[in-house]
């Protein structure tokens, strides 16, 4: 049973601040994907996080990355000035993300010494906190498989590290919703949870799949729609022994799965808009507005495809895929509980 508790404003307010945070996050990690600069500091430490500073130390960093097999394969062109245009992306990349971590860690000890978090909620904050962590792990792991061999991420790590990036971004918004509605919520499951939690499968199974298609750099092939290059599948998406690589290793079969799940995703959401015009009102809006963020994300996606991933598009599309999946999640939200007055 619930004890008696009064949410506190800045602790919600915090939690927002952590989400958008996040999705600050994924924009500085769709820039420096699509500028090829993930790879540009090749060495990962704890300790210390000051840039090179003087022409020496600018020079000692990129004698490093010149033994990584990206210099060596496609930036042998590069000189110290070229390396300095890549190495701040991931750079901004690492230190924003050690940045969410003290913005989370230190105000989340306060919030614990003044007991403004029910003992209700307090496992669920450990394990965004958890989460964080896990999510820093899995960024170290992804850059390594891009520094031994070939000078490429693997796209599942990559796969693992965005998926767990929206995850935790997604149980911070939950966490959130039950939070600032905790005197008001009531458990009420609703005959539409069923329908929420299936939509939301099949939009976190869409991004595992984007992540692929980035990861395999699959949006710079077949960049005409619906069909791929004037046919439904190209030969190329089915060319693989065994045929199930096509679907998980294959550039031309990822992308087929990918564009061939988004028109999916995009016509269960329209039959949802259109089955909630009798459902409650604010499982009704809940509905709706995830249909109209699926809507726009299949729209970027296309022209993202069409125009060849140019950058701006390719971070939208990915910032908006979160937005998406956020949505659904208080599609969920409200299909669990409804909201009495206070």
């Amino acid at each position: 049973m619930k004890e008696h508790f009064m949410p506190k404003p800045i602790v919600t307010y915090w939690l927002y601040l952590g989400i958008a945070m996040v999705l600050g996050m994924v924009v500085i990690g769709g820039i420096t994907r699509l500028t090829h600069s993930g790879l540009s500091m090749t060495h990962w430490s704890f300790s210390g996080s000051l840039p090179p500073t003087t022409d020496v130390a600018w020079s000692e960093e990129f004698a490093k990355y010149q033994q990584s097999p990206e210099y060596k394969e496609l930036h042998n062109h590069f000189g110290v000035e070229e390396f300095k245009s890549i190495y701040w992306w991931e750079y901004i990349h690492r230190m924003f993300g050690r940045l969410i971590g003290l913005v989370f860690i230190f105000p989340f000890i306060f919030f614990l010494f003044k007991k403004w978090i029910p003992k209700f909620l307090l496992k669920h904050f450990f394990i965004i906190l958890g989460l964080g962590a896990f999510q820093a792990f899995l960024g170290w792991f992804m850059v390594k498989s891009g520094l031994v061999d070939v000078p490429r991420v693997s796209h599942f790590r990559l796969a693992a590290h965005l998926s767990t990036a929206f995850i935790a971004c997604s149980y911070i918004f939950w966490v959130t919703l039950r939070y600032k509605n905790y005197n008001r919520e009531e458990l009420s499951v609703s005959p539409e949870r069923k329908f929420a939690l299936a939509a939301t499968g099949l939009v976190f199974l869409q991004i595992v799949y984007g992540a692929f298609v980035a990861g395999l750099r699959a949006g710079w092939i077949h960049n005409t729609w619906p069909l791929m290059d004037g046919v439904i599948i190209a030969p190329a998406a089915v060319a693989l022994d065994p045929f199930i690589d096509n679907f998980l290793n294959g550039r031309s079969g990822v992308q087929f799965v990918h564009r061939t799940l988004g028109m999916v995703v995009v016509a269960f959401s329209a039959w949802l808009f259109y089955k909630s015009l009798n459902w409650t009102n604010r499982i009704k809006r809940s509905v709706q507005v995830a249909s109209v963020a699926v809507f726009a994300q299949f729209t970027l996606g296309v022209l993202t495809l069409l125009l060849e991933v140019p950058i701006a598009l390719g971070v939208a599309h990915q910032v908006f895929a979160l937005i998406v999946l956020l949505a659904h999640v208080a599609f969920i939200y409200n299909a669990n509980y409804r909201l009495t007055a206070n």
